[in-house]
């Protein structure tokens, strides 16, 4: 059995490359069969995946046993799995290029592919939709590169955030929370724009920050709240929906989803971070506001409820690791081995 994992022809590599990338390094490493095949001659940038074979998307010959995965924005790519009745497997990284990557005519359930899913919330937007079930293989993050710092520098709260997700809506809330702290005369933050860093950058940056602003929508399994909490920042603001996943809400009386979410023997953690529903400008800003409010308590005095967050979100963060991304993808392909799943 090989897994044969299409890498899609994008300019700069994307968190989803990044995360076929990571799936990529498991298999190989884990003792499977595995390659990259990019539509292009060019692979992404790094040195991570350079002991993984690249074939080229001209010479790729698949057999029935194979593994074809791809992912779920690009339909046409499942063209050489299906027409060599390889086992064919989309692999959902955002629920909402599930069904608007579709030719025209053309539904799911008349395609012979199974479903992979990047998170809960998407597994079930994937079972809603094409009315079929699917494992769920989640993301993990460099916990040796993200974490949280020893102190935080003194001076006024920061607050970073990341301008390519949905900027217009970031400056709105923005707008919102200052216009509140001049009328009721709080003290001035520091806003950190989060844009064209390495990943080291990144997470040099959340060291040094209070709060991440999470405005991403819509979203798989966002990894840069993750990010965020691991460097012990606390999270406000948007999830996605695919956040819910992981974000558990801390704010009083603050938003939950209406969808069914995952048990909590799966979840073994409490509030950690203070979200809104997408697009929900004024509550993202009074959340934010909370959060500010509890960051400026902290230094203080002792602050239980924001100590619990953070606590709660470094709990979060364990299950996200690296390694148990690749005890998950090793779990899997042994049941695939069988012909468990992917069949």
């Amino acid at each position: 059995m090989r897994t044969c994992i299409f890498i899609p022809p994008l300019k700069k590599a994307t968190g989803g490359t990044a995360v076929l990338l990571q799936l990529a390094r498991h298999l190989h490493q884990g003792g499977y069969g595995v390659c990259l095949v990019p539509r292009e001659d060019t692979m992404p940038a790094g040195d991570d995946h350079a002991d993984i074979p690249v074939v080229r998307w001209g010479s790729l010959r698949l057999t029935p046993q194979d593994i074809w995965l791809v992912p779920e924005g690009w339909v046409n790519a499942l063209t050489p799995g299906l027409q060599a009745g390889a086992r064919s497997v989309v692999y959902v990284q955002n629920w909402a290029y599930l069904l608007s990557a579709l030719p025209q005519g053309v539904h799911w359930n008349r395609l012979p592919v199974s479903f992979l899913n990047v998170s809960q919330p998407v597994a079930w937007f994937t079972r809603e939709a094409t009315g079929r079930q699917g494992p769920v293989l989640r993301p993990g993050i460099d916990t040796a590169l993200f974490h949280a710092p020893a102190a935080r520098p003194d001076g006024p709260v920061r607050i970073a955030w990341m301008p390519r997700k949905n900027k217009a809506l970031a400056v709105r809330i923005r707008e919102f929370f200052e216009a509140r702290r001049a009328q009721h005369g709080g003290a001035q933050v520091e806003w950190r724009e989060l844009h064209g860093l390495t990943h080291r950058q990144v997470a040099e940056e959340l060291r040094q920050a209070d709060i991440f602003l999470a405005t991403g929508f819509p979203e798989g399994c966002p990894l840069p709240p993750l990010e965020a909490m691991a460097c012990g920042c606390v999270v406000t603001g948007f999830s996605g929906m695919g956040g819910w996943d992981y974000m558990r809400q801390a704010m009083p009386q603050g938003y939950t989803p209406w969808w069914p979410m995952r048990p909590p023997h799966e979840t073994p953690w409490d509030g950690n971070g203070f979200f809104a529903a997408d697009a929900d400008v004024p509550a993202a800003a009074l959340a934010l506001e909370h959060a500010v409010s509890l960051v400026e308590t902290s230094r203080t005095e002792p602050c239980a409820p924001l100590d619990s967050v953070r606590k709660n979100a470094q709990v979060t963060v364990s299950h996200y690791s690296l390694e148990k991304q690749r005890e998950a993808v090793l779990d899997l392909w042994s049941q695939a081995a069988l012909g468990n799943i992917f069949s």
